[in-house]
């Protein structure tokens, strides 16, 4: 491998020739050789947005230091950071400094090193010019917050709402299919199919509600506070001007945060939506579960619904197939309430003027709500699209349902009603022949009042 000289504030160190990252990523990539997850790419690129609107900012405001040549390589760099081309030149763990100031430094040294080639000479500075105006200190809190939302509004809700037209598919589909309804794991009075789904789908729908809830807090931006929160070396109006510039490039209503000491110490905003997350994945987890017990069987278990076969369930029993699009959604929920736990703990740790858990937080942020996505395009598109209502087996299971009882209530009363449920169940005979059996009604009054698919 060939390499070339770096050199930072330390002195000098060996970059392989084909990378675009300086002295200060090299000591972070030689220091931190811990694990392999590396910062998350959402990151990555929300630094190219940040950064670019920086150099827009600064040029507007300072057009004697940030020129406009050198505007335009930094934004050209920049371009190739959001767009993902440069991610190879991104290699640093989560595992390094909690402030994630090498995380800040590796998009500094890319992008001037970057702009200088496209620029065809040595401009810019990853200090001087791509981080004018910055301290590490809030530039990595706007980069959380900008790919979480953008992880949020552009991922997530998509396939959210993919969900809930499928579940409003359904709906319409299963209009008038009436089965029993189920209460701790037992028999209950009767409900619509399509009133079941609707739960579900309304599941998704609040939490999406509640997502939208917490964007708010979500698009304050900590930029402008430099290092202590004082905007030390910040110029008058950067603060707007950069989340008006972040907003231009996102199509988000990003603005500054009011208290820019709160934005560099607290992350309670994605302790609230990481809330929300893991809210979404308790919905999902329930969800999954219902589906999987109406599907059971195919002969001893529930079996009110069809779900796809999609892969074949063992390997030794032949024929099996399993509702493993179910158990895929209830091991990422298991995630996601596992992550939140890191993201409550790592917000917790904000000392005086800086949280430094911040690598750790938003990178189980970002893990919840990348898996969330991907689970629920791949539960709705191999799974709840092909429900079918098995409409024998859920006539038989209401009709056979002792709860039924229940609607003669107002007629013979809770005590002869559950004399009736008990005498049905021990002699195994049907809820009519018990009720007239015990004198309660007879079979005329008993057909008139006895209505199950009226009872929900």
């Amino acid at each position: 491998m060939e390499f070339r000289i770096e050199h930072d504030s330390m002195g000098e160190m060996q970059v392989p020739a084909d990378r675009y990252w300086g002295a200060q990523t090299q000591r972070s990539k030689q220091n931190f050789v811990i694990g392999g997850e590396i910062m998350p790419r959402e990151i990555t690129h929300a630094f190219g947005i940040l950064k670019k609107a920086a150099a827009i900012a600064n040029n507007r405001i300072r057009p004697d230091r940030m020129d406009d040549k050198k505007l335009a390589g930094i934004s050209q760099a920049c371009d190739e950071v959001i767009s993902g081309s440069l991610n190879d030149h991104f290699p640093l763990v989560v595992w390094q400094t909690g402030s994630g100031t090498q995380s800040n430094m590796n998009a500094n040294e890319v992008i001037a090193n970057r702009a200088n080639e496209i620029l065809g000479e040595k401009l810019c500075h990853p200090n001087d010019h791509v981080n004018m105006s910055q301290s590490s200190n809030d530039t990595f809190p706007t980069a959380m917050h900008i790919s979480a939302v953008l992880a949020i509004e552009d991922n997530l809700f998509p396939a959210m709402d993919e969900v809930i037209a499928t579940f409003k598919r359904l709906e319409a589909e299963n209009e008038g299919v009436v089965k029993t309804g189920r209460t701790h794991l037992q028999d209950a009075t009767p409900i619509s199919f399509p009133q079941e789904i609707s739960g579900w789908r309304n599941m998704i729908e609040k939490s999406k509600a509640q997502l939208t809830l917490a964007l708010g807090g979500l698009k304050e931006l900590a930029l402008g506070g430099t290092a202590v929160g004082t905007g030390l070396n910040c110029p008058a109006g950067f603060a707007e001007e950069v989340a008006k510039v972040v907003s231009e490039i996102t199509g988000k209503d990003f603005v500054t945060a009011a208290n820019k000491f709160h934005a560099l110490t607290s992350k309670d905003e994605l302790v609230f939506a990481h809330g929300a997350l893991k809210g979404l994945a308790a919905n999902m987890m329930k969800i999954a579960n219902d589906v999987r017990w109406l599907a059971s069987g195919p002969r001893d278990g529930l079996g009110e619904i069809f779900i796809p076969e999609n892969e074949p369930g063992s390997s030794i029993m032949p024929g099996k197939v399993n509702p493993t699009q179910c158990e895929s959604v209830t091991m990422v929920a298991v995630q996601v309430m596992g992550n939140d736990v890191a993201v409550g703990m790592a917000a917790s740790q904000g000392n005086f003027e800086l949280n430094v858990f911040m690598p750790v937080l938003i990178y189980n942020f970002l893990q919840s709500a990348r898996l969330l996505a991907d689970s629920l395009r791949s539960f709705n598109s191999n799974c709840l699209v092909g429900i079918k209502a098995n409409k024998e087996k859920m006539h038989h299971n209401l009709y056979n349902s002792l709860m039924l009882v229940t609607a003669l209530n107002p007629y013979i009363g809770y005590e002869n009603a559950a004399k009736t449920a008990k005498k049905a169940y021990k002699e195994n005979i049907s809820l009519k022949e018990a009720c007239v059996g015990l004198g309660f009604l007879t079979e005329e009054k008993f057909d008139e009042v006895f209505n199950p698919e009226g009872m929900c």
